[in-house]
């Protein structure tokens, strides 16, 4: 059963609330992964360059599409434009190799990855200072990437144009310098990081908010201990309101996070490769919440970014990196 819950974005264009994530999925899980989510019903697919894994969801997209088990216009593919190639003149070549790697003539949404940029060698690899730190590139320019973004609707390689971890300033900033208004904002948001000033800045402006790791991301743990970063992460799993309010509604702890953010006009990408909890995961829109907790959830609030970006020490360096680390001042 597809996922028929949706969003109406502001060009008219219909996002499904609930997509799978793919960040820090291996070529060989994802694509047993994405066999069975779309198996049940996931229409929604979330990638990026940077993930890796573009040529293995593509490859699976293939099968399905040609087998007529799924027609293109049914599925909802994201990708975005790498910190590495946030530039005018990158903009179009690399929205053309994400989609020879998806093997797709468009994608349905197309984001910039970043506010920030990063220089990288001929071969690919991050360039770093002295001391360790990635280098960024301060030259970055929204209004001049946007301009190019905005081509890429015209030229019909994506339906709709977005970006990702922008800030209130940042997204008012591109509403000012902008043909197209962006139609979406993903950032990170879950009931311990709600960032509701940004959240309803961008519902008033009508710019659907997708939240990533909206689960929280056991996954960080790893890139942190490879970056040596020494820092504890909640499990969101683990919260007492959550396990009770889970136990009331014979749900698991997984779907109540998930429909809170679906109350609250959000669509969720959470990222799984586990096949019962993928199918959990979708399993959301047979009970509901009441007001009451909801209001519970929502005064779980602390303010803890779990994605801060302190794997990739340095960018906090660049003028338009708005998080805070532990290597910001």
């Amino acid at each position: 059963m597809a996922c028929t819950k949706f969003v109406t974005l502001n060009n008219g264009e219909k996002m499904p609330v609930i997509g799978i994530g793919t960040w820090q999925a291996p070529d060989d899980e994802i694509e047993t992964a994405l066999d069975v989510a779309l198996a049940a019903g996931y229409r929604h697919i979330d990638t990026a360059p940077v993930y890796g894994n573009e040529k293995a969801i593509g490859r699976v997209l293939k099968r399905w599409l040609d087998a007529g088990k799924v027609k293109r216009e049914e599925l909802y593919i994201v990708t975005k434009l790498p910190p590495i190639a946030n530039r005018p003149h990158e903009v179009e070549p690399t929205i053309k190799q994400s989609l020879a790697d998806l093997q797709l003539d468009y994608v349905d949404m197309y984001l910039v990855h970043t506010p920030f940029t990063v220089f990288i060698n001929p071969d690919g690899s991050f360039q770093y200072d002295d001391e360790g730190r990635v280098k960024v590139d301060k030259s970055t320019n929204h209004a001049a990437v946007w301009a190019e973004m905005e081509k890429l609707v015209a030229s019909g390689l994506t339906k709709s144009i977005g970006v990702s971890n922008f800030s209130k300033e940042q997204v008012a900033r591109l509403l000012q310098n902008c043909k197209i208004r962006p139609a979406n904002n993903q950032i990170e948001h879950h009931v311990y990081l709600q960032q509701r000033d940004l959240v309803d800045f961008c519902k008033a402006e009508n710019v659907v908010v997708t939240a990533y790791s909206p689960l929280g991301s056991k996954g960080i743990a790893k890139f942190n201990t490879a970056a040596g970063v020494v820092r504890d992460l909640p499990d969101l799993m683990d919260i007492p309101e959550v396990k009770e309010i889970a136990a009331a509604h014979k749900k698991t702890p997984a779907q109540v996070l998930l429909r809170w953010i679906i109350d609250t006009g959000v669509v969720a990408i959470p990222k799984s490769t586990n096949e019962a909890r993928l199918k959990q995961n979708l399993d959301v829109f047979d009970f509901q919440l009441s007001a009451e907790e909801v209001a519970r959830l929502s005064a779980l609030d602390k303010n803890i970014r779990i994605c801060d970006f302190s794997f990739f020490r340095g960018v906090e360096q660049h003028p338009e990196f708005t998080f805070k680390n532990q290597f910001t001042n």
